[in-house]
């Protein structure tokens, strides 16, 4: 590809060195714009001077680790991907990461063709979501009120902030009103087809929708199961569904 003729800007946070220098060189030869952060401090710098299309985001950082970055990033940009790196595995560390609002996550080491991999999906879902809310931003039912641009949630009288996964679920689910929906399917549609989540982390997911919007999450009336089958949303609190 000719220089010059970039697909998109992406900060990179990394503080080993070496890691870092390849990446950037990596992604620079596959047409990325690369601005590259050495700590969480110059991260948040870079971030509220610059515009970027998707962060790349280590978790173990000095001054403040990847977890707070995201943090502060989830609060002025709602939207934006975060794919989270890490030489940790413990699954606590995935959950954090998807809990604060990381788009993906990745564990090191880890090979060059599946990061560029997941960059590709994570941009043609922001493209994907952000073609799908342009119509209808704000979608209501029941004491409910979503807004899927800035990713902020009414219930009642309680304010909250969906996860940009957890948006995006809840927004396909919607769209597909009445529809059984399976989870091979929200693996496809959402994470994209060669993203190796597994569905039990869809099910983790349903469960928080339902913390967050049912009146009961452990008799959901506008999210339900579908044995075997998958999930089902309805806009009104329904009491039967297909077996």
């Amino acid at each position: 590809m000719a220089k010059g003729n970039y697909k998109s800007k992406i900060l990179l946070v990394e503080d080993e060195e070496t890691l870092a220098i390849g990446l950037r060189y990596n992604l620079t030869e596959e047409n990325y714009r690369v601005v590259w952060a050495k700590d969480g401090r110059e991260a948040l710098k870079y971030f509220g001077s610059q515009s970027f299309d998707l962060i790349i985001l280590d978790i173990m950082l000095p001054y403040y680790d990847g977890f707070e970055v995201a943090r502060r990033i989830r609060k002025k940009s709602p939207q934006m991907p975060i794919l989270m790196l890490s030489a940790r595995t413990a699954v606590k560390d995935r959950v954090t990461g998807l809990e604060i609002g990381a788009d993906d996550y990745l564990t090191k080491p880890f090979h060059l063709e599946e990061l560029l991999a997941r960059i590709k999906g994570m941009l043609r879902r922001k493209m994907w979501y952000r073609e799908l809310t342009s119509a209808q931003p704000i979608y209501s039912f029941g004491d409910i009120e979503i807004n899927f641009e800035n990713l902020s949630c009414r219930k009642g009288k309680r304010e909250f902030r969906l996860t940009p996964l957890e948006a995006m679920v809840l927004k396909y689910l919607i769209d597909h009103k009445g529809k059984i929906v399976s989870r091979k399917e929200l693996l496809e549609k959402v994470w994209n087809i060669g993203s190796k989540v597994e569905t039990r982390t869809i099910d983790n997911f349903i469960m928080r929708l339902r913390k967050y919007l049912e009146p009961d999450p452990a008799k959901p009336v506008y999210i339900k199961s579908v044995r075997s089958a998958g999930y089902i949303f309805s806009d009104t609190k329904v009491s039967s569904l297909p077996k």
